[in-house]
C-alpha cells in the first residue's frame, strides 16, 4: 500500500466554532517595573475593557497587554475525493 502526502493542498483558516475565544489583558504602566494587575480571562472583550476602565480610574494606569487566544481549524477548499483526483491519492 502506498502513502502520499498531501504538500499544497489548498486550505482555509477558520475559528472553531465549538470553542470559546479567551481575552485577557495585564497592566504593563509602571517606570521601573510593570504593575502587572491582570483582568482574568473572559468569553468576551467587554468585561476585560471595563477592567481597563476601572484600573485606569483608581490608579492613572494607562498601558495594557492585550491577549486574544482562539482555537483554528483548518477546512480544505475541496471534497476529499475531489482533493484525491486533483493531487493523487486516496479519499
Amino acid at each position: 500500500m502506498t502513502r502520499r502526502v498531501f504538500r499544497y493542498v489548498p486550505f482555509s483558516v477558520e475559528q472553531d466554532a465549538t470553542a470559546e475565544p479567551e481575552y485577557e489583558a495585564r497592566c504593563v504602566s509602571g517606570d521601573e517595573t510593570e504593575c502587572g494587575a491582570e483582568s482574568g480571562t473572559y468569553d468576551d472583550p467587554g468585561p476585560v475593557e471595563e477592567w481597563q476602565r476601572r484600573h485606569t480610574q483608581g490608579t492613572g494606569h494607562r498601558r495594557y497587554r492585550r491577549n486574544f487566544g482562539d482555537y483554528a481549524v483548518l477546512r480544505p477548499l475541496m471534497e476529499p475525493a475531489l482533493l484525491a483526483r486533483t493531487y493523487g491519492g486516496a479519499p
